[in-house]
């Protein structure tokens, strides 16, 4: 074996720190861009708030001018250069974007506060403090309390419970059962039940009882007996059986199953304390002169700016004793930058979504078009997985809601003109057929599957059960009606 050196020529991708802090910002959400903006507050002196910069409207036309820029950053993917060279502060302030406030709104300067809602043992505990009951009784109440789910079901057997208690307490299983018909009637029936039957019979019970009620005993009492010993039938919708163990005929049986329905099978949902999970939208979109357009959201974006003061002392000071600082004012002016790009990049893509899907913000779901990363990739010369950066975990404002960017991109199936209908009208025109058919005698997939034919729409019955069941809708013997 013949040993030599040889010369030769190759490209190589070389990320440097810049244009990887490029990439991950892209990817990262609101909150998260959020997030890092206010370590890199705390950890970098160069860079503070920028609460003072003149407001402004920014939409897709403003930036067309950082676009290229913008397009070299985004697509880095694919590109194997990245400028060095860092431009002066006074062009690394990050505007301020905001929306024109109504004159109309006169609460503008006021949030609502919500009032604090108690929790369901606090106001068990409330009212078990307000009855006559002995003190040991209401102990005793107060440990059964203590074990209610969320729902305020007691899941946990009275043995169990039972067992658990230091025996000091001398507390048998029949004062806990004597304790639980007490909760059971301390507030709103259903609370402290065993099972969804036990539940829904409470409440039918306190309302057979109710001195003032309006319902047919009749109805109350065969209602009884469904929730007792049925439930699994009715549930199942089998009317046909439920008739003929139960001797009663169609208008009985719907009167019983209309005051099922009414009942709360989870009394301790007015109770919950769940925190709301709220959505920043990234852009917004709006129709200006019959045009929609795309606009970034003032609230979505850090307002951050170099620290002048810091950067003129740095550059009086003399190089060797600058040194130690330059880097953290190279990292401040990098991440302006590179932040103000990946919103340039976010806009774009919006901007491209909704001229692509501007059907669908003014028809609906119904006209959501088939679209792929691709075309929008083609449309802006960037890389598809830059494509899928921008759309992953960003959030756009349309007039019927808030949408994750991926949701205006879905596949699409075949129609006899040669066309192709997206996924997403498909499966809203399949909402739509479910919410007008007759409840007695309701749609199957195959039917259903006939109907999208006779429109133009070649789906297979197996499709349309798939995106029935994407929708959250029951199959057909479940949507039958008596």
């Amino acid at each position: 074996m013949k040993v030599g050196l040889q010369l030769r020529q190759s490209q190589q991708l070389t990320l440097t720190p810049q244009l990887q802090q490029a990439i991950r910002l892209l990817q990262l959400s609101t909150i998260e861009v959020d997030q890092e903006s206010e370590r890199l507050l705390n950890e970098n002196p160069f860079l503070e708030r920028d609460d003072d910069y003149p407001a402004q409207t920014y939409v897709h036309g403003d930036s067309q001018n950082n676009s290229q820029n913008n397009s070299q950053t985004s697509s880095s993917e694919s590109s194997a250069t990245e400028r060095e060279a860092a431009p002066s502060d006074s062009d690394w302030a990050i505007p301020t974007f905001s929306a024109a406030a109504s004159p109309d709104d006169e609460d503008s300067g006021f949030g609502e506060v919500a009032a604090d809602k108690p929790s369901l043992r606090d106001h068990l505990i409330w009212q078990l403090n307000l009855s006559p009951l002995e003190e040991r009784d209401k102990q005793i109440i107060g440990l059964l309390i203590d074990a209610l789910d969320d729902n305020a079901y007691l899941t946990q057997s009275l043995e169990e419970i039972a067992e658990y208690l230091p025996q000091e307490l001398d507390i048998t299983l029949d004062d806990l059962e004597t304790a639980l018909v007490q909760l059971q009637h301390l507030d709103e029936p259903g609370i402290g039940a065993r099972n969804l039957s036990e539940c829904l019979s409470l409440q039918l019970l306190a309302m057979s009882r109710d001195p003032v009620s309006t319902h047919n005993p009749l109805s109350l009492e065969l209602a009884q007996r469904l929730v007792e010993h049925h439930l699994d039938l009715l549930a199942a919708h089998d009317y046909a059986k439920l008739k003929k163990v139960l001797h009663c005929d169609d208008a009985a049986l719907r009167a019983a199953q209309d005051l099922i329905v009414h009942l709360q099978p989870r009394p301790g949902s007015a109770y919950e304390q769940n925190a709301s999970d709220y959505v920043v939208p990234d852009v917004l979109a709006e129709r200006v002169n019959n045009v929609w357009r795309a606009r970034l959201n003032p609230e979505a974006m850090p307002r951050l700016r170099i620290n002048q003061v810091y950067a003129n002392i740095m550059q009086n000071r003399g190089e060797n004793s600058a040194q130690e600082m330059s880097g953290q004012l190279l990292e401040a002016r990098w991440y302006i930058k590179n932040l103000q790009q990946r919103f340039d990049t976010i806009l774009r893509v919006s901007q491209a979504i909704v001229e692509r899907q501007h059907q669908f913000f003014q028809h609906g779901k119904i006209a959501m078009r088939p679209l792929v990363l691709r075309e929008i990739a083609d449309q802006l010369e960037l890389h598809e997985s830059t494509i899928s950066r921008v759309t992953t975990q960003k959030f756009m404002l349309t007039p019927s809601g808030i949408y994750e960017l991926k949701y205006f991109f879905g596949s699409g199936l075949a129609t006899k003109t040669g066309g192709s209908c997206s996924s997403t009208a498909i499966r809203e025109i399949i909402k739509r057929m479910v919410d007008e058919e007759d409840e007695h005698n309701p749609l199957n997939d195959s039917r259903m599957a006939e109907i999208l034919a006779q429109q133009g729409i070649i789906v297979a019955r197996r499709t349309v059960a798939k995106y029935r069941e994407l929708l959250h809708i029951l199959p057909v013997n479940l949507r039958k009606s008596l």
